[in-house]
């Protein structure tokens, strides 16, 4: 078949490749110039299954409340007149029931558990490089009782397939040395092995090579304006200079902005952006800096190093499609991480950049056929895409064939 993927950043990429690998002519528009110059630009770097705990679980709602009007908060909400916002807020409050939180988060863990795999895979198959390291992920904490909803987490997890090991705190020490310089007493962690970290935008360029060499076709520079429909399919996709493109099947692989496309053929999807942050720090041999993938709980907060850098990236902000930088929120990462590690950033020689992270209510992606026969969703990891894309691509892969996929795809399917 001829397929149209809307889309070049992780997902749209690892799709266009599954989809390559198959026999299908494969076709990806994107409006940048390159692939993964948005979301995929500068996340944290962290393949990480140890994060399927969702953001909706019965102790946020208390928690958002006490963080609203903080510009430096953990997740902001800001309060907008826009319908999509309130909706996917209430939405979200359904979703904190503790038996939702068990099972979004077990979807999202099947999920990222089968997309860790398939990146593994494929890294050997095509001899990729993109400073990539498997030295596993640290949950690290300096809030007694955040530890303590942790440990409980990570049983889970184990439960189903996701060795999260719960650490003492000189245990967590003993993983990253780094971790003794800092002036927050670390009361715990949880570590597991299998994960992994590396440069996502990196990643997603080089595999775009690869896709290229195997017969895919790249149109950048070119805004995605409309799908047009004939009948009961999709027929057509229009675009900014009024040129159309055919298929006989499209994936939308737009993050944030896929419900505004979706408008366009009357389906509605409780998709949002969540604004991130990251600031990536180059090193030398004076940094005393972390070389295991860490993150900071508490504060919603990834480190990764990527070769002779270092990201420090997270917190949410809902605040619509706005991708300005906040100094203050920006100020809240940075101080926090000199907290931690005094010794790592020198002065201020270090790149800000903010993107905009596709979240749904329960964090649990769309993934599948919609409404329309030939119509294919591939959007809402939130900050999982990372984690997810490679897992996600083979499965709207195996779902555009027609055959039966290899992971249950029921949870990730588009409900009207």
């Amino acid at each position: 078949m001829k397929v149209v993927v809307l889309g070049a950043g992780l997902l749209g990429v690892a799709t266009a490749w599954y989809l390559a690998e198959d026999g299908h002519e494969v076709t990806v528009i994107d409006r940048q110039a390159e692939p993964a110059m948005e979301t995929s630009f500068a996340n944290g770097g962290q393949i990480s299954a140890c994060h399927a705990v969702p953001w909706a679980n019965p102790g946020m709602p208390l928690q958002v409340a006490k963080w609203l009007g903080r510009e430096d908060a953990p997740l902001l909400w800001r309060l907008r007149a826009d319908p999509a916002q309130w909706a996917w807020g209430m939405r979200f409050l359904v979703e904190c029931s503790a038996a939702r939180a068990r099972k979004n988060t077990i979807d999202i863990l099947r999920l990222a558990l089968y997309s860790r795999e398939k990146l593994g895979m494929l890294r050997q198959q095509l001899k990729l490089e993109y400073d990539q390291l498997t030295r596993g992920i640290l949950h690290f904490y300096t809030d007694e009782q955040e530890f303590a909803v942790a440990t409980s987490q990570a049983s889970l997890m184990r439960e189903f397939g996701c060795e999260r090991v719960v650490k003492e705190p000189r245990e967590c020490l003993d993983i990253e040395p780094a971790l003794i310089g800092s002036s927050v007493p670390i009361v715990g962690g949880t570590y597991t092995a299998d994960d992994e970290s590396g440069d996502a935008h990196k990643f997603t360029q080089s595999l775009a090579q690869h896709c290229k060499e195997i017969g895919v076709s790249f149109v950048f520079g070119k805004t995605i304006k409309a799908l047009e429909v004939e009948g009961e399919c999709v027929a057509k996709v229009r675009l900014g200079d009024g040129t159309c493109l055919t298929g006989d099947a499209f994936v939308v692989a737009l993050g944030s902005w896929s419900p505004i496309l979706l408008k366009t053929v009357g389906m509605g999807i409780q998709v949002y952006p969540a604004k991130g942050y990251s600031i990536t720090v180059p090193l030398d041999k004076h940094s005393v800096a972390p070389t295991v993938s860490l993150t900071d709980d508490g504060q919603k907060i990834v480190i990764s190093r990527l070769g002779n850098r270092l990201r420090v990236a997270g917190t949410a902000e809902f605040a619509g499609y706005d991708v300005s930088i906040n100094k203050a929120r920006c100020a809240a990462i940075l101080n926090r991480f000199r907290s931690v590690f005094p010794r790592a950033i020198e002065g201020d020689n270090y790149e800000v950049w903010a993107g905009l992270r596709p979240a749904t209510p329960n964090n649990v992606p769309l993934i599948g056929r919609a409404k329309f026969d030939n119509l294919f969703l591939n959007t809402g990891h939130g900050t999982l895409g990372w984690t997810m894309a490679c897992g996600s691509g083979q499965l709207i892969a195996h779902l555009v064939a027609g055959r039966a996929p290899e992971i249950d795809p029921t949870p990730y399917r588009f409900l009207k």
